[in-house]
């Protein structure tokens, strides 16, 4: 067996053949001595090639992260070459560096699948993920119901500035932006039905268009929509952050439970605050409808108002109603869970916003379209 050169000075990495297949490793292994770690781990190389090697560690006066990563890659560069390489020796704080410092074993990738294989294996990946998302959004719900329980038990516990604040920033500070996108939104439809009428000669049954279609569905739909994006995102981003700077876990040491402080008062805003807007952003596009029907249909404003009266009852102001708290709700709970799993990163907290908002405005479309069929069966 081959022995690594044997330097006089004790300072300076270097190794040393033993009996036995034993090699002894002296000196420090640090960055300073860069060229003698390099030139002591191509000794311990050349020394595997006749067989097993047990690196004896107790004469390493310092080792640091380079010497610790060199002596790793030399111990894998060695077992792919067929060898075996082992420590002995070690002191406590040499075996937690060189398990820090240890290179990952590449292990076997996934056998190939075919496109329709994996097309199918990716589908039911995302169908697993969508009901573990289900189930940890209803345990969720059944914490904040609990949560709700309490505070209703003691009502002193009731966060009600808490209250007042996020209504304030999701009701209050929202209505002009909902308000004009709405009374956009309601000229625009308001246009389309016109020049569709026309056609027929019905244009006057544009009322009953943007009436039944703005009360029943779109005025709730669109401030849902709005609130996923607007306060949604920032229920997201706010919890979020706290987790980043660990302020929910100081709440849970100091006995505080961040459900009650966090969540109840900002799922309460928005089950307070969405109904209000949604009332809003309806008037808003039934008035951006009837100036577009005086506009281009030269219809008055005593006709409209006449129409619209015919076209509609209290029972689809009701309808769109309704809905709001139920959508104010499921917002809710996916902006606070979603806060709740940021990790400590910016890039986790993007992420987890982005999803918010997304989810949201899935579920929303969702619960719409099943309150729809819902009140279509109960001839609502």
């Amino acid at each position: 067996m081959s022995t690594a050169e044997t330097l006089p000075n004790p300072d300076v990495a270097a190794a040393s053949a033993l009996s036995g297949g034993r090699i002894a490793l002296r000196g420090r292994w640090t960055v300073d001595q860069g060229n003698a770690v390099e030139a002591a781990a191509a000794g311990l190389r050349r020394d595997a090639a006749s067989g097993a090697l047990i690196v004896d560690l107790t004469g390493v006066a310092r080792l640091d992260t380079l010497g610790a990563w060199v002596l790793e890659r030399t111990r894998a560069e060695i077992e792919a070459a067929g060898g075996r390489l082992a420590y002995a020796g070690a002191s406590p704080e040499h075996r937690i560096l060189l398990k820090e410092v240890r290179l990952p074993t590449a292990e076997p990738g996934p056998a190939p699948r075919g496109r329709l294989a994996g097309f199918l294996h990716d589908l039911g990946v995302r169908v697993v993920g969508a009901g573990q998302d289900l189930l940890a959004g209803l345990a969720f719900f059944g914490e904040v119901v609990t949560a709700c329980l309490r505070v209703a038990a003691r009502p002193g516990t009731f966060r009600g500035t808490a209250f007042v604040n996020q209504l304030d920033q999701v009701a209050f500070r929202g209505v002009p932006i909902i308000v004009l996108i709405s009374f956009l939104v309601g000229g625009i439809v308001a246009q389309q039905g016109i020049f569709q009428l026309q056609r027929f000669g019905a244009q006057s049954f544009v009322v009953n268009l943007i009436g039944l279609l703005i009360l029943r569905e779109l005025g709730v739909l669109l401030t849902s929509i709005m609130v996923a994006g607007r306060s949604g995102s920032a229920f997201t981003a706010e919890i979020g952050s706290m987790r980043m700077r660990e302020e929910v876990d100081a709440l849970r040491v100091m006995g505080l439970d961040p459900i009650e402080i966090l969540i109840v008062p900002r799922i309460l805003a928005l089950v307070v605050g969405l109904p209000i807007l949604a009332f809003l952003a309806s008037l808003a596009a039934l008035a951006g409808g009837g100036l577009t029907a005086a506009l281009y249909g030269g219809m008055t404003t005593e006709a409209f108002l006449a129409r619209l009266q015919v076209a509609v009852s209290f029972h689809h102001v009701a309808v769109g109603l309704i809905k709001a708290p139920f959508m104010a709700l499921i917002i809710g709970i996916i902006a606070t869970i979603e806060g709740f799993a940021v990790e400590g990163s910016a890039e986790s907290l993007g992420r987890h916003v982005t999803a918010s908002v997304v989810k949201s405005i899935f579920m929303v479309i969702v619960l719409d379209g099943l309150f729809a069929i819902f009140f279509a069966a109960i001839d609502f």
